[in-house]
């Protein structure tokens, strides 16, 4: 058999199925790009004005500026129980904007988004799904205030004494540790109990721990930087000895939800039998939470918020697709809106005036009814023209890292305003594996013109199906 050679040639054409050469960084890990990675926040100036192009987002001012209105209300804690329902024609940037609030909110705020068709789960009742997502949006921020001896060890001894219950061995009846910071030098003679913990911690001398005066409890910190030798990589951690007195009071902040605790309390921990543990393995991952329960839970937060330990923090609830939820889930969700803990809800729909989920003969506007709708505030996203579709198609393709060659930017934008921005978005990535096929770097416009070829939009596609009949002339078979 001749050989022939396998040099790829720029001009040959290239079948579809071919696979791509093997290149230098195929073996380089590359990080998923999600369809919102570019978006980093509401774009607003410090007027609260959006900006024309900021943070990802481009148009869309005036949603923009009133999610602003609603990030302020949030964090000034004047929103709780209330409903921000964004309305607007699919691809126009709902996902997005509720995004945007959860990024400009930060991770303090918890941000619990859902799609409206997880309510209806085999596992649990719709109005517990609910229930959970508006329980996991509440934030409790707790403070504590604790004595705790902390320093460098210098002394680990263990001292034993004849053991009362049997002539023959020794235990330990208490621990010397002595502990060393900068300013000065302590030794702690501890129960036994806590010399378990440090046993169970691995401490030795050298090692940088601190010990909770009121409980017991020891936590290894790391090593000191005094023991750190010339080694480039190492896997112990390395830290400065710590300033202060070795006795000394440490504020700590912990922030959980109240679907955490939730959570922790309607599963408490089984005994360390085998019974015990083969039980845990056969129940079922989700557990339904009781009313009861959830005001026991409300009851001890009351207490803490009162003493000033722990304060609330109210997040915000994204349910995408509210549309999909019935006319039960509604009910509820205006009930959970005025509870005294309840969350901000931002609702997400595309419908117009619909079918609401669960009735007959029941149509309101957007497929929510019309008690809920009265307590949205509602805000509706504009459709994109050509030049804003344009400047989207950069953006992505400046975020994946894709070089468009002359007059494709224009291209897609034209296929974006006839089909939808979500088709052109979409055509970037294959267009790019076709001009690496080709032996290109760059997107050219044949590129573009031969995926239309391979792949349909979405009213090209219901176009063909209403001048044919449906598939195959309206035939199945």
């Amino acid at each position: 058999m001749k050989a022939t050679s396998t040099t790829p040639s720029t001009s040959a054409p290239v079948a579809h199925n071919a696979l791509p050469p093997p290149s230098a960084t195929s073996n380089a890990r590359s990080s998923r790009i999600a369809p919102h990675s570019h978006i980093k926040g509401l774009g607003l100036t410090s007027d609260g004005l959006a900006a024309p192009d900021g943070s990802g987002f481009i148009g869309q001012t005036n949603a923009r500026e009133a999610c602003g209105v609603v990030v302020d209300l949030i964090k000034s804690r004047k929103f709780s129980g209330r409903a921000l329902l964004l309305v607007g024609a699919p691809g126009t940037g709902k996902t997005a904007l509720a995004l945007a609030v959860s990024h400009e909110l930060g991770t303090k705020v918890p941000f619990c988004p859902m799609v409206g068709s997880e309510v209806y789960s085999t596992e649990v009742k719709k109005t517990e799904v609910l229930a959970e997502s508006f329980r996991r949006a509440i934030g409790l921020r707790i403070k504590e205030t604790k004595e705790v001896y902390e320093g460098e060890v210098t002394e680990l001894t263990p001292a034993e004494s004849e053991n009362p219950l049997s002539g023959y061995g020794k235990t330990v009846s208490h621990v010397i540790v002595g502990l060393k910071t900068v300013k000065g030098t302590k030794q702690l003679r501890l129960d036994p109990t806590i010399y378990e913990a440090i046993l169970k911690e691995k401490i030795v001398v050298g090692d940088v721990i601190y010990v909770e005066a009121n409980t017991g409890a020891v936590k290894r910190v790391g090593r000191s930087d005094a023991y750190a030798s010339s080694y480039d990589l190492e896997s112990e951690t390395y830290v400065p000895l710590p300033k202060g007195d070795v006795h000394k009071r440490k504020e700590l902040v912990q922030d959980v939800t109240l679907g955490d605790l939730d959570a922790a309390n309607a599963r408490p921990q089984g005994g360390q039998d085998i019974m015990s543990v083969m039980g845990s393995l056969v129940k079922s991952g989700r557990t339904e939470v009781t009313d009861k329960l959830r005001r026991e839970v409300n009851k001890v937060v009351k207490g803490y918020v009162d003493q000033g330990v722990a304060e609330v923090v109210p997040g915000v609830v994204f349910i995408d697709e509210v549309h999909m939820l019935d006319i039960e889930c509604f009910t509820y969700l205006n009930a959970l809106l005025e509870s005294p803990m309840a969350p901000t809800v931002i609702l997400a729909t595309n419908r117009g005036n619909a079918l609401v989920r669960g009735t007959t003969d029941v149509v309101s506007p957007h497929g929510v009814p019309v008690d809920l709708l009265d307590r949205c505030l509602i805000v509706k996203t504009d459709g994109y023209n050509r030049e804003q579709i344009g400047k989207v198609v950069q953006l992505r393709a400046n975020v994946e890292g894709l070089k468009l060659g002359p007059g494709v930017l224009e291209r897609i934008a034209e296929e974006g305003e006839r089909g939808s921005m979500r088709y052109a978005l979409q055509l970037l990535t294959p267009a790019s594996i076709l001009a690496g096929l080709s032996g290109r770097s760059q997107i050219v416009v044949e590129d573009i013109g031969e995926m239309n070829e391979l792949f349909l939009d979405a009213k090209t596609s219901a176009t063909n199906i209403a001048a044919d009949g449906g598939f195959d002339g309206g035939k199945m078979w």
